[in-house]
């Protein structure tokens, strides 16, 4: 019963401060066109994709993913720690957009957003869902509750009359198609996608790409967006920060990416592998986050990385308060005792783990770096947190292997 009666309480808390926050800054999304999206995968990527878009069609846009915050031509990094802020913080964010005359404001979902009323007294206009696997699941106390939050939001957008965008190609949507109206819900697909230029299939390979592409599409469309706009959006954006972004392509290619749940490791790790040749090796640095997230999901990457991967660095994502050596432990028992064999090495420092890969690396392979992405800090015990910047790092790192081999010539 009181259990019960703190939920209820912290309900009530978080949709009063949703509701004063709106007053506070006007609702100002009744002067904008708001378009929500969320879903386990691709939300960043989509965002990225569907402004870009815009943008070329000639309209002024404003975004908040767990990339960046950008209105207009100012863009800044997402340093807020939370990929769908507070609602103050999103309140105030859709009041600039109004204020620099912006036609469009394109906001990143997430489940704990939902879950903490963040999407309160925000009109949305179109709302879409990229696709849904286990994630999160400690945080709402099983994965129902999570499909539930994300179901929530769909039927938030759909009271305020928005188009459902779903993905026919995802298995999860026949629960949300039974949940919403149906003669709101728009399916995409990759199908409707049409043949693309050589410079965005380059951008944005894997089929995980295509989806989120088709969503961008599916909208755009929607909205009245011609096909041109909608290609040349495309190609001006040049691939999306730590989400399957070349570091370097040649001797061997060096890929970081923010894949941090068994559905997306795959779909990264089977990406990379048809793209090399034959007797060349994919080199994972591979970690897991701390803090009780999702502990599950350790073995299941384990056996994932084993599967695709022919050397596997494990090292610190963001241990939080829980011991890293424990973390790396509980993700290589997944691996396979068959696959395991001279392929695991445990290098917590994530940075003496990267110049491991690569020192490794022979022409023709590829280095692959997932879980931290874009993400601008480590998170260790007691608060502590160290800034990074995993591209960067990686550039470094390539650097001072070039200068010592031309040194060592």
């Amino acid at each position: 019963m009181l259990k019960a009666v703190r939920h209820a309480f912290w309900r009530a808390y978080h949709f009063c401060l949703s509701f004063l926050a709106a007053v506070i800054y006007r609702f100002p999304s009744r002067r904008l066109h708001v378009i929500g999206i969320t879903g386990t995968k691709g939300k960043t990527t989509a965002v990225a994709m569907l402004s870009a878009i815009l943008e070329a069609a000639g309209k002024r846009v404003a975004t908040v993913s767990s990339l960046q915050i950008k209105i207009g031509v100012n863009t800044e990094k997402n340093l807020t720690g939370n990929t769908m802020p507070g609602r103050f913080f999103l309140e105030k964010f859709l009041r600039r957009a109004v204020n620099e005359d912006c036609d469009y404001a394109i906001i990143e979902i997430t489940s704990q957003g939902v879950s903490a009323s963040r999407h309160r007294f925000i009109t949305f206009r179109e709302a879409a869902i990229t696709n849904l696997s286990p994630e999160h699941i400690e945080a709402h106390g099983s994965f129902e509750k999570y499909r539930d939050a994300k179901a929530s939001f769909l039927r938030y957008a759909a009271r305020q009359s928005a188009k459902i965008f779903m993905n026919h190609e995802d298995q999860g949507s026949e629960y949300f198609f039974q949940a919403l109206p149906s003669e709101q819900i728009v399916f995409y697909s990759t199908a409707a996608i049409p043949e693309l230029p050589a410079d965005i299939v380059r951008t944005f390979p894997g089929v995980f790409n295509l989806e989120n592409m088709a969503c961008a599409f599916a909208i755009a469309r929607h909205l009245g967006i011609e096909q041109p706009a909608i290609l040349k959006g495309l190609s001006a954006l040049r691939g999306v920060r730590g989400r399957f972004e070349f570091v370097q392509e040649k001797p061997f290619a060096v890929v970081v990416d923010y894949a941090h749940t068994p559905d997306s490791l795959e779909a990264i790790y089977g990406a990379l592998r048809n793209k090399l040749a034959e007797g060349c090796k994919l080199i994972c640095v591979l970690g897991s986050a701390g803090g009780g997230r999702d502990k599950w999901k350790r073995p299941v990457m384990g056996r994932i990385a084993g599967q695709y991967c022919d050397k596997i660095i494990l090292a610190d994502e963001d241990p939080y308060d829980e011991n890293s050596e424990k973390i790396l432990e509980e993700i290589a028992v997944g691996v396979p005792e068959k696959d395991a064999a001279g392929k695991i090495m445990r290098i917590p420092d994530r940075k003496a783990a990267i110049k491991e890969a690569v020192s490794v690396a022979e022409p023709g392979d590829a280095v692959i770096l997932t879980g931290k992405g874009s993400e601008a800090w480590i998170h260790y015990a007691n608060g502590k947190k160290i800034p990074w910047d995993e591209r960067q790092v990686v550039e470094r790192v390539l650097d001072a292997q070039k200068t010592s081999s031309e040194d060592e010539v």
